[in-house]
Protein backbone atom coordinates (compact mmCIF):
# COMPACT_ATOMS: atom_id res chain seq x y z
CA UNK A 1 0.00 0.00 0.00
CA UNK A 2 1.13 3.83 -1.20
CA UNK A 3 1.90 6.00 1.38
CA UNK A 4 0.18 9.28 0.94
CA UNK A 5 3.83 10.69 0.22
CA UNK A 6 4.42 8.05 -2.22
CA UNK A 7 0.76 8.62 -4.01
CA UNK A 8 1.21 12.33 -3.99
CA UNK A 9 4.66 12.18 -5.15
CA UNK A 10 3.26 9.65 -8.45
CA UNK A 11 0.24 11.50 -8.98
CA UNK A 12 1.79 14.59 -9.32
CA UNK A 13 3.81 13.64 -12.29
CA UNK A 14 0.17 13.05 -13.91
CA UNK A 15 -1.44 15.66 -12.60
CA UNK A 16 1.10 18.33 -14.43
CA UNK A 17 0.60 16.95 -17.84
CA UNK A 18 -3.19 18.04 -17.37
CA UNK A 19 -4.22 21.05 -19.62
CA UNK A 20 -6.95 23.59 -19.00
CA UNK A 21 -8.44 24.80 -15.99
CA UNK A 22 -7.80 22.39 -13.01
CA UNK A 23 -6.86 22.06 -9.36
CA UNK A 24 -5.20 20.16 -7.18
CA UNK A 25 -6.79 19.25 -4.13
CA UNK A 26 -5.91 17.62 -0.63
CA UNK A 27 -8.32 15.55 1.10
CA UNK A 28 -8.61 15.57 4.61
CA UNK A 29 -6.13 12.14 4.71
CA UNK A 30 -3.63 14.37 2.87
CA UNK A 31 -4.13 12.90 -0.66
CA UNK A 32 -3.83 14.90 -3.77
CA UNK A 33 -7.13 14.48 -6.26
CA UNK A 34 -7.63 16.05 -9.51
CA UNK A 35 -10.73 18.15 -10.11
CA UNK A 36 -11.60 19.39 -13.91
CA UNK A 37 -14.50 20.14 -15.82
CA UNK A 38 -15.74 16.89 -17.59
CA UNK A 39 -15.13 16.71 -21.00
CA UNK A 40 -16.08 13.91 -23.93
CA UNK A 41 -13.11 12.50 -23.20
CA UNK A 42 -14.15 11.08 -19.76
CA UNK A 43 -17.35 8.85 -21.32
CA UNK A 44 -15.84 5.68 -20.57
CA UNK A 45 -14.38 6.92 -17.09
CA UNK A 46 -17.94 7.80 -16.17
CA UNK A 47 -19.38 4.83 -17.52
CA UNK A 48 -16.72 2.61 -15.19
CA UNK A 49 -17.43 5.32 -12.43
CA UNK A 50 -21.52 4.23 -12.00
CA UNK A 51 -20.65 0.70 -12.86
CA UNK A 52 -18.14 0.74 -9.23
CA UNK A 53 -20.63 2.74 -7.44
CA UNK A 54 -23.10 0.47 -5.01
CA UNK A 55 -26.08 -0.29 -5.70
CA UNK A 56 -27.52 1.85 -2.40
CA UNK A 57 -24.74 4.55 -4.03
CA UNK A 58 -26.48 4.57 -7.34
CA UNK A 59 -29.86 4.51 -6.09
CA UNK A 60 -29.32 8.10 -3.90
CA UNK A 61 -27.50 9.35 -7.43
CA UNK A 62 -30.27 9.07 -9.83
CA UNK A 63 -33.45 8.40 -7.51
CA UNK A 64 -34.34 4.85 -9.18
CA UNK A 65 -32.05 1.64 -9.03
CA UNK A 66 -29.97 1.79 -12.24
CA UNK A 67 -27.93 -1.49 -13.14
CA UNK A 68 -26.15 -0.28 -15.92
CA UNK A 69 -26.06 3.36 -17.75
CA UNK A 70 -27.66 3.69 -20.47
CA UNK A 71 -26.22 5.21 -23.94
CA UNK A 72 -29.19 7.66 -23.82
CA UNK A 73 -28.12 8.49 -19.84
CA UNK A 74 -24.39 9.14 -20.45
CA UNK A 75 -25.47 11.10 -23.29
CA UNK A 76 -27.37 13.23 -20.86
CA UNK A 77 -24.37 13.12 -18.30
CA UNK A 78 -22.08 14.40 -20.82
CA UNK A 79 -23.83 16.68 -22.55
CA UNK A 80 -22.06 20.11 -20.95
CA UNK A 81 -21.69 23.41 -22.21
CA UNK A 82 -19.78 25.21 -19.20
CA UNK A 83 -22.74 27.53 -18.66
CA UNK A 84 -26.18 26.11 -18.44
CA UNK A 85 -24.86 22.18 -17.80
CA UNK A 86 -21.49 21.91 -16.10
CA UNK A 87 -19.57 19.37 -14.34
CA UNK A 88 -16.55 18.63 -12.46
CA UNK A 89 -14.80 15.20 -12.56
CA UNK A 90 -12.76 14.16 -9.49
CA UNK A 91 -9.85 11.81 -10.52
CA UNK A 92 -6.93 10.09 -8.71
CA UNK A 93 -4.15 8.66 -10.15
CA UNK A 94 -4.09 4.45 -9.48
CA UNK A 95 -0.92 2.72 -11.34
CA UNK A 96 -0.88 4.59 -14.15
CA UNK A 97 -4.53 5.83 -14.87
CA UNK A 98 -6.57 8.76 -14.04
CA UNK A 99 -9.70 7.17 -12.34
CA UNK A 100 -12.86 8.69 -11.78
CA UNK A 101 -13.72 8.81 -8.20
CA UNK A 102 -16.63 11.31 -8.07
CA UNK A 103 -18.34 14.42 -9.96
CA UNK A 104 -20.55 17.18 -9.01
CA UNK A 105 -23.09 18.74 -11.97
CA UNK A 106 -25.85 21.37 -12.84
CA UNK A 107 -28.42 21.74 -15.65
CA UNK A 108 -30.36 25.16 -15.52
CA UNK A 109 -33.74 24.54 -14.90
CA UNK A 110 -34.71 28.65 -15.26
CA UNK A 111 -33.15 31.44 -16.50
CA UNK A 112 -31.33 31.73 -12.82
CA UNK A 113 -31.68 28.86 -11.01
CA UNK A 114 -30.01 25.01 -11.25
CA UNK A 115 -30.48 21.56 -10.18
CA UNK A 116 -27.18 19.79 -8.69
CA UNK A 117 -25.87 16.66 -7.72
CA UNK A 118 -23.01 15.49 -5.89
CA UNK A 119 -21.50 11.63 -6.44
CA UNK A 120 -18.67 10.68 -4.49
CA UNK A 121 -17.22 6.52 -5.30
CA UNK A 122 -18.15 4.56 -2.41
CA UNK A 123 -14.46 3.82 -0.73
CA UNK A 124 -13.52 7.81 -1.03
CA UNK A 125 -16.47 8.72 1.09
CA UNK A 126 -15.93 10.99 4.35
CA UNK A 127 -12.91 12.44 3.02
CA UNK A 128 -14.15 16.08 2.35
CA UNK A 129 -14.29 15.41 -1.51
CA UNK A 130 -18.22 15.72 -2.14
CA UNK A 131 -17.11 19.14 -0.16
CA UNK A 132 -15.04 20.24 -2.62
CA UNK A 133 -16.51 19.34 -5.81
CA UNK A 134 -19.38 21.01 -4.52
CA UNK A 135 -17.53 24.49 -3.53
CA UNK A 136 -15.95 24.48 -7.39
CA UNK A 137 -19.62 23.83 -8.56
CA UNK A 138 -21.37 27.01 -6.63
CA UNK A 139 -18.50 28.78 -7.56
CA UNK A 140 -19.08 27.74 -11.43
CA UNK A 141 -22.75 28.83 -10.80
CA UNK A 142 -22.48 32.00 -9.64
CA UNK A 143 -19.87 33.09 -12.06
CA UNK A 144 -22.32 31.74 -14.33
CA UNK A 145 -25.22 33.93 -13.28
CA UNK A 146 -27.33 31.27 -11.18
CA UNK A 147 -29.23 32.89 -8.35
CA UNK A 148 -30.26 29.64 -6.76
CA UNK A 149 -28.79 26.10 -6.91
CA UNK A 150 -30.77 23.00 -5.77
CA UNK A 151 -30.75 19.55 -5.30
CA UNK A 152 -33.80 16.83 -5.00
CA UNK A 153 -32.76 14.08 -2.22
CA UNK A 154 -34.11 11.33 -1.08
CA UNK A 155 -35.29 12.46 2.66
CA UNK A 156 -33.26 9.02 4.03
CA UNK A 157 -30.11 10.48 2.25
CA UNK A 158 -28.12 11.27 5.62
CA UNK A 159 -24.65 12.24 3.66
CA UNK A 160 -26.07 14.61 1.25
CA UNK A 161 -28.37 16.04 4.19
CA UNK A 162 -25.07 16.79 6.13
CA UNK A 163 -23.15 18.15 3.22
CA UNK A 164 -25.86 20.47 2.30
CA UNK A 165 -25.86 21.72 5.88
CA UNK A 166 -22.01 22.34 5.82
CA UNK A 167 -22.33 24.40 2.45
CA UNK A 168 -25.63 26.13 3.85
CA UNK A 169 -28.29 24.58 1.96
CA UNK A 170 -32.09 25.23 3.13
CA UNK A 171 -33.72 22.17 3.53
CA UNK A 172 -36.92 21.79 2.94
CA UNK A 173 -39.65 18.70 1.98
CA UNK A 174 -40.39 18.16 -1.25
CA UNK A 175 -44.00 19.28 -2.26
CA UNK A 176 -44.42 16.52 -4.65
CA UNK A 177 -43.39 13.62 -3.16
CA UNK A 178 -43.05 12.73 0.77
CA UNK A 179 -39.91 10.93 0.21
CA UNK A 180 -38.11 13.42 -0.68
CA UNK A 181 -36.47 16.68 0.32
CA UNK A 182 -35.18 19.95 -1.73
CA UNK A 183 -31.73 21.22 -0.46
CA UNK A 184 -31.62 25.14 -1.55
CA UNK A 185 -28.65 27.74 -1.85
CA UNK A 186 -29.39 31.36 -2.82
CA UNK A 187 -26.58 33.11 -4.26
Amino acid sequence: MLTVKDHNERAANAYASIAGQHWIEALRDGRHVLIRPLSEKDREREYAFIKRLSPESRHMRFLAQINEPSGTMLDQLMDTDNRLRLAYVALVHDNGQLIEIGVSRYAGTGEHECECAVTVADEWTHLGLGTLLMEHLITAARKNGMHRIYSVDAASNAPMRDLARTLGFERHNDPEDPRQVIHSLYL
